[in-house]
């Protein structure tokens, strides 16, 4: 048990090793000074899930981090969107063909992604088999207490444990996350499995049904499977969705990663047309995993006690609304990297403030470039959701056919997902960018120009 305070070493304990932590240590690890510990609960550090999205943004951080050449996957080309029951075709969206091809989306298994991760870890940083039971503020930091009762103390607690975080309960005892409805099951299988199937690849699809959808995407490079060495195959993604009112729910609900039957996953779409249908049926037994997704109150603030931040799920409850979580948290812990070496770097250059004050002034920083921008995707979500609600009740005033009624909630939902251009606050963000604006408004404020009075 460590306890002894150090005037010059930042002890940094980070909780969590997916891609909320692992970004966190490869861009906190890169600061003089530092002494990081990354605790995982699991036994060995594994991806559960099928794939991914690496769109401009994950692509953007990935570059800073040094890990997106080690990230390769399927090139989006076009997506379609289908009437689940019917078959037809509602919507195509081409591939982003403005942008680079780098810098283009790609679906990506996950292990990749993780493992890419990983690499640029440096050693003896994570500890496995480390689950967290409580935080304690102290006079000298925080205190880490295990399970297996081991304690330490840290300077800086990074919470990057997902939507049931140890880390938010400590900050926030009174933050009860709540099943919201959304059960999603997903696999990968060899693309070859459903090759015959119509219209299931290449391009990406997504079977939009009363209450839920499928989705299917290629996982991986074509290239890579060029070589008749290569012994493994082309990955196909599905993954359904279904919804239902969580106060009728009865059920003990996982949030992450339990296996499913395929007869737990098939009845949920048993109306929708014979190609999704076909594709569940070939999927092998045991194949299947379950995640049910949970949500709880919107955090004003995603820091507390001038010592403890929360990154990536563990502080909003987005429930995978933007596709787009895993850029989400790695943004996170690099903004984060960079708003301690400044507070650092200004505290070195006028001799005055304390370590602990440097900590808080960084998480200060951390909290006024990402709450906004969080709160930002709040409110998206929640427009979104009146939209649909109003389309389906206008629905409802017209006819009380159920097929008339499921036409209006399902141009409601293709209607923001083409909406793309409005979304490129999200979708061609650019991190390193943004702490570039950052540095700069700091700069002005600093020369007295008042930046409430002109439009920098």
């Amino acid at each position: 048990m460590s306890t002894e305070p150090s005037s010059n070493v930042l002890r940094i304990a980070i909780i969590g090793g997916g891609p909320a932590g692992l970004g966190a240590a490869i861009a906190l690890s890169r600061l003089p000074n530092v002494k990081i510990t990354l605790y995982e609960k699991a036994r060995e550090l594994r991806e559960v899930g099928a794939g991914i999205n690496i769109g401009y943004n994950c692509w953007k951080v990935l570059e800073l981090l040094g890990a997106a050449e080690e990230v390769r996957g399927h090139a989006a080309q076009n997506v379609l969107h289908r009437n689940a029951i019917s078959g037809e075709i509602r919507s195509e969206r081409p591939a982003q063909s403005s942008l680079p091809p780098k810098y283009r989306s790609h679906r990506v298994r996950r292990t990749r992604l993780q493992s890419a991760l990983i690499s640029k870890v440096p050693q003896g940083i994570i500890q496995l088999n480390r689950r967290l039971v409580s935080l304690h503020d102290e006079l000298h930091g925080v205190r880490l207490i295990f399970e297996d009762g081991d304690e330490t103390i840290a300077d800086l607690v990074l919470g990057g444990d997902g939507i049931r975080s140890v880390v938010r309960l400590s900050l926030f005892p009174d933050h009860v996350t709540k099943f919201t409805g959304t059960t999603i099951w997903r696999t990968l299988v060899p693309a070859k499995l459903c090759s015959d199937i119509p219209n299931l690849v290449p391009e990406t699809s997504w079977w939009h049904g009363p209450a839920g959808h499928c989705y299917f995407s290629l996982v991986d490079d074509p290239s890579e499977f060029s070589d008749s060495n290569n012994s493994s195959e082309q990955m196909l993604e599905i993954s359904c969705r279904y919804l239902t009112d969580p106060a009728l729910d009865t059920e003990r609900r996982f949030s992450w990663g339990i296996p499913a039957t395929n007869e737990r996953v098939t009845v949920h779409f048993k109306d929708y047309d014979p190609r999704p249908r076909e594709s569940l049926s070939r999927v092998p037994e045991g194949n299947w995993k379950e995640f049910s997704a949970f949500a709880g109150p919107r955090l004003d603030r995603l820091i507390g006690w001038g010592k403890v931040a929360l990154l990536g799920d563990s502080s909003h409850p987005l429930t995978g609304a933007f596709g787009s979580g895993a850029a989400f948290a790695m943004e996170d812990g690099w903004i984060l990297a960079q708003a301690i070496e400044y507070t650092t770097n200004r505290r070195l250059s006028t001799d005055q403030g304390t370590k602990a004050q440097n900590i808080a002034d960084a998480l200060e920083i951390f909290n006024e470039i990402r709450s906004p921008y969080y709160r930002r995707m709040y409110e998206h979500i929640d427009n979104q959701k009146a939209k649909t609600l109003q389309a389906r009740a206008k629905a409802e005033s017209e006819s009380s056919d159920p097929t008339h009624i499921f036409e209006g909630a399902l141009q409601a939902r293709l209607d923001s997902f083409t909406a793309v251009g409005e979304m490129d606050w999200i979708y061609r963000n650019d991190i390193g960018l943004v702490w570039q604006d950052y540095l700069r408004r700091e700069k002005l404020e600093d020369s007295g120009i008042d930046l409430t009075a002109s439009n920098l």
